[in-house]
């Protein structure tokens, strides 16, 4: 039997980064840079205004006040998506729309709150500028300026590879004239879920029978970390049901296969069988609490990871195991973030790491854990109310309420708090 960090060294072990692809900018959202990307322009392109009022120079308006009101010429107009060649010489404005080019000469804009331009007028449609302006307030040079560059220049680098792309991200490649983006190939991960037992959600329940888990969960779980699931449905325990299911997944072309039950000692365990059949079965056991029978191997050429049937188990084994595995065909990294909480209780553990469902709640700076109850590993609803898992590390069995542990964060948490 493996421990945890011998069993997921083995696993990562046969994951590599995958191919990357080429994709438009707009379907970028939640992919993978396969590659950084370095500005080529400046961003603004151009010195613009920031606001709707007037360009000019700033030494017409340096004792301006309300008190002391200076009177300029306006001698051109600039809206948004025009630009104007009138140079603007002292004693002189131009009536500018926010985001619009400063005009030569020009070196900051007033806006037009502090000025005699009535607002309501300074933007109807068809309006035409006034042959002046008055301005009430002192100017310096770049006051009210977006100054070209000011934000991105060419040669700096804007994104680093292994980011996963935001919307900010997306907007600022737009403003760079990006159109494509070089991403990490989206893994394919089949899920599989075998008992004779299961019923789909759709279906009434009938004596000794159970609605399938697993097959809802995992594929969130998969699609949640931006892969694509391939559905293999249910199987019942019949090693020539489950060879098929799995010969589905070769012919898909799947980069991890995953299934759920199947691989621990019960006589109607085919899973194993149906591996060893079509591949190799390296270890199936792992010195952990919840999710003892892990199967790894591959089938084929395709890993495979054979989660237990208990539905808290199998997202247990799918955070420890599976997250990382999928996470390295992504290129993004494996370090594990961890937090430290104090429990509240007295807990127990049977001296396997132990992944204890808790809630959290943040007290003067310190994290504090409760159990979420029963730590059954068939019980859904523990890890519905879990907003981490507390790591009990081998070896634990009696926990003091006040221990400080490691606990790993569902994303989840701070939507709550």
């Amino acid at each position: 039997m493996y421990s945890v960090d011998e069993a997921l060294e083995k696993i990562l072990q046969v994951f590599t980064v995958l191919p990357a692809e080429r994709i438009p900018l707009a379907q970028g959202l939640g992919r993978i840079l396969a590659e950084p990307i370095t500005a080529r322009e400046n961003l603004p392109p151009f010195d613009n205004s920031s606001m709707d009022g007037y360009a000019l120079i700033a030494a017409d308006a340096a004792h301006a006040s309300a008190q002391n009101p200076i009177t300029l010429k306006v001698v051109a107009d600039i809206p948004a998506g025009t630009a104007s060649d009138r140079v603007i010489s002292r004693g002189e404005a131009a009536r500018i729309m926010t985001g619009a080019p400063l005009p030569p000469g020009a070196d900051c804009v007033i806006p037009i709150e502090n000025t005699d331009n009535p607002p309501g007028q300074f933007t109807e449609s068809g309006a035409f500028p006034p042959a002046t302006v008055t301005l009430f307030r002192a100017l310096q040079p770049g006051d009210y300026v977006r100054f070209a560059g000011e934000d991105i220049r060419p040669g700096d680098l804007i994104l680093k590879a292994g980011r996963r792309l935001r919307p900010a991200d997306l907007g600022a490649l737009a403003g760079l004239g990006v159109p494509q983006v070089q991403v990490v190939r989206r893994p394919r991960v089949a899920i599989l879920s075998t008992g004779d037992e299961l019923l789909r959600a759709d279906q009434p329940l009938v004596p000794g029978k159970i609605r399938d888990i697993n097959s809802y969960a995992l594929a969130a779980s998969v699609l949640d970390m931006g892969a694509q699931v391939i559905p293999l449905g249910t199987a019942p325990d019949q090693l020539n049901v489950v060879l098929s299911k799995l010969e589905e997944a070769i012919r898909a072309d799947a980069d991890l296969i995953l299934s759920s039950a199947g691989v621990s000692v019960g006589a109607y365990d085919v899973v194993k069988t149906a591996m060893e059949s079509l591949g190799a079965l390296d270890f199936w056991k792992v010195n952990m609490r919840p999710g003892r029978p892990l199967a790894f191997g591959r089938v084929g050429s395709i890993p495979f990871i054979g989660l237990p049937g208990n539905p808290v188990s199998a997202l247990i084994t799918f955070e420890v195991f599976a997250r990382p595995a999928i996470r390295k065909m992504q290129g993004l990294s494996l370090h594990l973030s961890l937090d430290e909480a104090e429990t509240t209780e007295d807990m127990a553990s049977d001296g396997r790491r132990t992944y204890a469902r808790v809630r959290l709640e943040r007290d003067q700076g310190r994290l504090i854990a409760r159990s979420t109850g029963t730590q059954s590993s068939g019980a859904i609803h523990s890890m519905v109310q879990a907003q981490g898992l507390l790591i009990i590390p081998e070896g634990m069995k009696y926990v003091p309420a006040g221990t400080k542990l490691p606990v790993r964060i569902f994303e989840h948490f701070e939507d709550e708090t």
